[in-house]
Order: structure tokens, then sequence, then C-alpha cells
């Protein structure tokens, strides 16, 4: 039987399991190196001690509504898209109300966590910590591993000559930028065109003399602001357009994947993406589109080499007089603290079943939070994870046998190893991922039961925003609270920006009443689909991730 828990790591996925644990009636105690709660989020001007962490003008790239924890919605007041410190205001605030900040001891590294000699019986683990230099044993029943996947930076040298050797300027990698001060005045070649390497090109470009941006995979780009001015995925992450996904031939939405992409701008034409392409990533950026067609920033290919103060690019075009090279190539995880036999378990997230555990282990009682990539929030499936795997500790739920969590890891895991920059295709549904890890944990919604009792959740839970209140509606962990909260998050996203109104004639609510009329049968019969065929396929409308 489970009662004291381990948790490494005090961020988004270290306070979802401690208060997950507290709900199931374990005992938790979680490890926090640093002296705060945040993780990633909880910005620092320094770079010491090998810690990441956001930028300065960092901004979510999920909305709020889309974002926050099953049963505590943000603020009203809070903007949809949160800069870091207002997502660290908000983390303080749900700690302080499920009274979480006692079990986390902080300034506490875990060094190892070790199988006990009598792991096969017992399931239990020693962990070894350090507070201030002194060391210190502990015994647990269980782990959860919440450190996430920004732990060492991905600085891909070999794969560009002459950078460590013959290049003159400096270079290094964007967990190390903080602000755009230091590239006042300099010509500027960002490597990398994820959602970090868009953002950073844009920034620079209002103080740099020049910034390159150097992308080798074809990229779409989005706004977070969708259609009417609503959030991005608040408008396009919804039950229906996953569903209509999983009915249509692939060559149809594809087609309706591209023309969704080029809607705001022909992708081709500025050199990002094209129609035709068979890979490719989305990314998040408002402002790059206009920084290219106002030429501070300039897109190149794949860099080549590096001689001692220019990039050659494959193309063959050159770029002189370069002053600093900024890697925004990703990060790799590893877990330090492990033993070689639990951590050769696993060479990757794709290994593990569910993505969270190790299906060799004798006894699962050890857990990876938070090591996922999603097409929408992973604080949502951190949280999602961690309420499961709390049940499975507590004993309520259970896993299959070895062999069979080894057979579903075989059949998801892909042919092809992709190295960490490249993740961005290995992203998994949002929908369906959470929905597969809420089935198991007895807590996916019914939209044929509830259109049965109550039609207007059914709706809005279909048609609408597939936001986490959604997994508090029914199973362990109910809140009283979820059907409102489901009802009420568009007023919530509107309120933050009632600081002018103005007179407006138009009535909306009279139209949603008309639409939910006519969705009727086709919730209806898209409902019975859903109950036959629960896990559905990849959204061609998400790509957002916080």
């Amino acid at each position: 039987m489970v009662r004291r828990v381990a948790i490494i790591g005090a961020g988004v996925g270290g306070l979802a399991s401690v208060k997950c644990c507290l709900d199931e009636g374990l005992e938790p105690t979680c490890f926090e190196k640093s002296e705060d709660i945040g993780g990633l989020w909880r910005y620092t001007d320094s770079t010491d001690g090998g810690r990441v962490s956001v930028y300065r003008s960092v901004i979510t790239n999920t909305s709020k509504e889309m974002s926050c924890f099953s049963d505590f919605p943000c603020p009203e007041d809070f903007p949809s898209f949160l800069p870091h410190s207002l997502l660290l205001e908000y983390f303080r605030m749900y700690a302080q109300h499920f009274d979480l900040l006692r079990h986390i001891r902080f300034k506490t590294t875990a060094l190892s966590v070790r199988k006990r000699p009598d792991f096969a019986t017992s399931g239990q683990w020693e962990v070894v910590t350090e507070t201030d230099g002194v060391r210190d044993s502990h015994v647990f029943d269980a782990v959860m591993v919440c450190t996430g996947h920004y732990q060492e930076p991905y600085l891909p040298l070999a794969s560009f000559p002459g950078i460590d050797t013959r290049f003159k300027g400096q270079y290094l990698h964007s967990r190390e930028y903080k602000d755009m001060e230091a590239f006042r005045g300099k010509r500027v070649l960002v490597v990398g065109i994820g959602n970090t390497g868009g953002d950073l090109s844009v920034e620079l470009s209002h103080v740099a003399a020049k910034v390159f941006l150097s992308a080798r995979s074809s990229t779409w780009v989005f706004s977070r602001v969708s259609d009417h001015g609503f959030p991005f995925d608040m408008v396009n992450t919804t039950r229906f357009n996953n569903f209509l996904d999983w009915l249509l031939p692939s060559a149809v939405t594809k087609r309706i994947r591209f023309q969704k992409f080029n809607s705001w701008f022909n992708h081709a034409n500025y050199g990002l993406a094209s129609t035709k392409s068979s890979n490719f990533k989305v990314i998040i950026n408002e402002e790059l589109p206009f920084c290219l067609l106002s030429g501070t920033v300039v897109l190149k290919p794949n860099v080549k080499e590096f001689t001692e103060s220019s990039a050659v690019f494959e193309d063959g075009t050159t770029e002189e007089n370069i002053d600093v090279v900024l890697f925004a190539t990703g990060y790799i995880f590893s877990f330090p603290f492990l033993e070689d036999s639990v951590r050769s378990l696993f060479d990757d997230n794709r290994s593990l079943y569910k993505r969270i555990f190790p299906p060799q282990l004798e006894k699962p009682t050890m857990a990876i939070i938070g090591l996922v990539q999603l097409t929408g929030s992973v604080m949502v499936g951190a949280e999602m994870q961690a309420r499961w795997v709390t049940g499975i500790f507590a004993g309520w739920n259970k896993l299959p046998p070895a062999s069979k969590m080894m057979a579903d890891v075989f059949k998801k895991k892909p042919l092809v190893k992709r190295n960490p920059s490249e993740r961005e295709n290995l992203k998994i549904s949002f929908i369906s991922y959470t929905d597969e890890i809420a089935s198991c944990a007895g807590v996916k919604p019914s939209v044929p039961r509830l259109l049965l009792t109550d039609p207007r959740l059914a709706l809005a839970i279909f048609f609408g925003p597939c936001s986490p209140y959604q997994y508090r509606l029914v199973g362990r962990g109910k809140w009283s609270g979820a059907r409102d909260a489901i009802l009420t998050q568009w007023q919530r996203t509107l309120k933050p920006l009632r600081t002018r109104v103005v007179d407006d004639d138009s009535d909306g609510s009279s139209r949603w009443r008309w639409v939910c009329l006519v969705a009727l049968p086709v919730a209806l019969t898209a409902g019975f689909l859903l109950s036959k065929h629960p896990r559905l396929g990849w959204s061609p409308w998400a790509g957002l991730q916080l």
C-alpha cells in the first residue's frame, strides 16, 4: 500500500502532484532545489546553477481558460494570455488555496533515487537529498518525477561546422537569453524557428542592427488572436473539430489545415512553408510576419558552415559580419538522480506507458509527470497525469500487466527516432491524450449521457472549448463548480477587456440559441460515434503549447 510519496520538483507538475496526493489521502513530500515554486515559469536574471527559466518578455501561448488547473480557474480579471509574472502569481494562489507549501522542502536537491533492496516485493525507493550541504536519506513508497522536459540545452554544434573552431563571434543557447539589451546594434543569427526562435527574432529586431532567422523545416505561423478576437485555442480546440478530423479523410483534413494556415497570409510567399509540405511545425507569433514583411527579420535556410565572421547557408548564400549566433534548438531531458538500471528503461517519453510509467519496473511505483509534448497546454496534461497516477498509488485504479503495457508502448512508438529539435512532429493531440488519461482515471465526461440529462452543458462541451473543467464533472475529484466554470468561461475571457465599454446592438445570445438547436442532431450523432470510438487522432486545429 502506497502512503509516502516523493515528488521531485515544484513546478506546475509538482504542485499538481502534491495536490492530487492530498486528494487521495497520500503523504507527499516535494523536493525543490531552488527557493521557490514555479519551475521554468519563475523568471530570474541569472543563469547560474544550471536552472532553466523563461526570458523576461515571455507570454503564454495558451489562454488562461485552456491552461488552468481543472478545479481552480484563473481570476476573471487576469488577461487571457499571461506574462510569466501573472502565471507565477496564479501558481502562488493555487498553492495557498490548497495549502501545498507545507509539503515542499525548498533548497533541497534530490541527489539520487534508487530502488530499495526489497523493491521487487515492497516497491519502495531510497531518496538521498541535500540541503545546505547536509545529506539525508529517506524511504518512500512511490516517486513522482516532475522535472519536465526543459532540463538541459540541446546544442548540436557538430551539425554546424566551424562554429566552435573558426567563428570568432559569440554563440550561445537561448537558455542564456534574458533580454535584448546585450544585442543592441549587433548582427544576430537565430538558429531554429520554434516558438522560442520566432519570439527572440522578433524581440531582437527592435534593437539589433539586423536579425537573420535560420529555418530548416516548413513552419506555419498562427496568431493567438482568432475569429472575432477570441483566443485561438478556445475557438479551435473543440471536441467537434477533433471529431471532424477523425471523420473526414486525411487528404481533406490536410487541405482544410493548409487553407486555415494560409487564411492569414500566404506562407509560401514568405519562404516559411508550402502546401506540399509533409513534415512541418506550427508556431505562435503575431509579429513575425510583419517583421519579415518589413525586413527587420530575414528568413534564411539551414546553415551549412561558419567562417570567422560569416554564416554560409545551404542555398549557397552568405551573410557577413555576424556578431552573435543564438541557438534556439530546444532541450533534452535527463534524470541524473535516477540510478542507471531505472534510467535505462526509457530512452525517451515514448518508451513510457501512456508517457508516464516505465513499464518494465517490477512494481509501478514511479511516474514521470509532464514529460509529454501536447498540441495544447502541458499544464492540463500534467494535472490529468497526476490525478490518474495518485489514483493508482491509492489503489483506486490499476495498471494492466507489464506485457500489455509493453505492447501498447511498441504500438505507439515511431519507427524512426528523431532528434530533440524535431519534437514538434511528435506532439500528441491535446484532446485525444487528455481524454485517454481521463478515461483511465474514470473522469472523462460522456457527451451522449449529458445530452439526455443536461443538453445545454453537453453542447457547450462538444462545440465549445475543451477546457480543463470538463474533467471535473464526473468521477473521483468531481468539482461542484465545474458546470458553472464551463458555462461562464467566455465571460471570464471578455472581463479583462471591459475597461472601456462601447454600445453594441448585436445580439449574440439569440444566434447562439439557434446554433444550439441546429447543432443538436449533429451532437447526438457525434456523441454516439464518440462513444464507439473514444480515441481520436491528431487535431488539425491544435498547435499550441504552454
